[in-house]
């Protein structure tokens, strides 16, 4: 019998299908360079690739347009060339004529070797060669900031959509409950002031009341918007003030930052990055008093030469996770909406550790 062979309609898709996977072969032996050439010069290469992912088509798509496998296979081209060709052809001789040559005038002369340490320069060539080759090209590394913001924007919509809702059942079920409670206190006391005038002086006590926790209650939510604390004494002002208030033994370190009176005149980071680093500290301390276990936190505040970092810990029980409603996913849309990192370090049995970098220009 003969064999069984596929329909010829068949072969395009499975040359298709071969195109995506040959894309990422290509990329693996190219990372493997990178690292190759890194660990040589000390220097990261990035990578800038485009996911082929989706349908056949959108992955044929992306191979064949992704500016980083365009580099890589203009690196594969040139290295044939360079890389087993003239660089190989140039070490190899060296190798026999340095020992003989490198072993006297080193072992019996004492002077510095001479070929050998060709060798090595002919190595910093190829990292040179490969690095200027693969490091990626302006369009690659655009595309991928197009994507990070794209990301970091449909995040930061999220986290206001979520902000929005969190406002608006706050005033909802808290300063609107209270304010038609003290409407009704009102109409009572009207309806009773002259029949009754001390039951409706107790009413308007009542009413009095109720206008003073709405007050608190609206208060409250406006430094949820944006503390007025931070903008009158600085953000280590504000975490000061936070860490008192939060129920734990907080110690707050500060470097680079003033706070009082002194932060009016002081260099601050920009509004937006201040609100970030302090609804940081407020949830972290939030988190840590209510889940961690402990009574102790530290918070640690630094200026920075390219930014502001931020630091809390805490010795709980550690085990924090994003998916479990902790917030931290809510903090880490708010930093990447300002282009920084989030660290989250919350091994089981503690200590959790939130380090957070803003870029921000002094």
């Amino acid at each position: 019998m003969g064999l069984a062979r596929a329909p010829a309609s068949k072969w395009p898709n499975l040359n298709a299908g071969l195109l995506p996977e040959t894309v990422l072969l290509v990329r693996r032996i190219a990372g493997a360079k990178r690292h190759q050439a890194a660990a040589w010069t000390g220097q990261e290469i990035p990578e800038a690739y485009q996911p082929i992912t989706g349908p056949l088509r959108e992955r044929l798509r992306t191979a064949v347009r992704d500016p980083g496998t365009l580099a890589d296979l203009r690196w594969m081209v040139a290295y044939y060339g360079y890389g087993y060709g003239c660089l190989p052809c140039l070490a190899l001789p060296l190798w026999p004529v340095g020992l003989v040559v490198d072993g006297v005038w080193c072992g019996l002369l004492g002077r510095d070797a001479v070929v050998l340490p060709l060798i090595s320069r002919l190595a910093d060539l190829d990292a040179r060669w490969s690095t200027a080759l693969l490091k990626p090209s302006p369009t690659a590394r655009l595309a991928e900031r197009v994507e990070e913001l794209t990301e970091t924007r449909a995040g930061a919509v999220a986290a206001h959509g979520a902000e929005l809702r969190r406002i608006e059942r706050d005033l909802h079920d808290g300063t609107q409950a209270r304010l038609v409670s003290l409407s009704m206190r009102i109409g009572l006391a009207k309806r009773a002031y002259d029949r009754d005038p001390r039951a409706a002086r107790a009413l308007l006590d009542d009413a009095q009341d109720q206008a003073e926790e709405a007050l608190t209650e609206l208060r409250h939510v406006v430094r949820g918007i944006h503390p007025p604390i931070l903008t009158d004494r600085g953000l280590a002002g504000a975490v000061r003030a936070l860490a008192a208030s939060s129920g734990l033994d907080v110690t707050v370190r500060v470097d680079g930052l003033e706070d009082g009176d002194r932060a009016e005149n002081a260099p601050r980071a920009p509004a937006a990055v201040e609100a970030a680093a302090y609804f940081v500290v407020a949830e972290s301390l939030t988190n840590a008093a209510k889940d961690s276990g402990s009574d102790r936190a530290e918070v640690q505040l630094a200026r920075t030469t390219t930014g502001l970092r931020v630091l809390v810990r805490d010795e709980g029980r550690g085990g924090a996770d994003e998916a479990g409603g902790s917030g931290l996913l809510g903090m880490r849309r708010r930093i990447a909406a300002l282009d920084g990192t989030l660290l989250v370090t919350s091994p089981a049995g503690g200590p959790t550790v939130i380090e957070v970098e803003l870029p921000c220009v002094w």
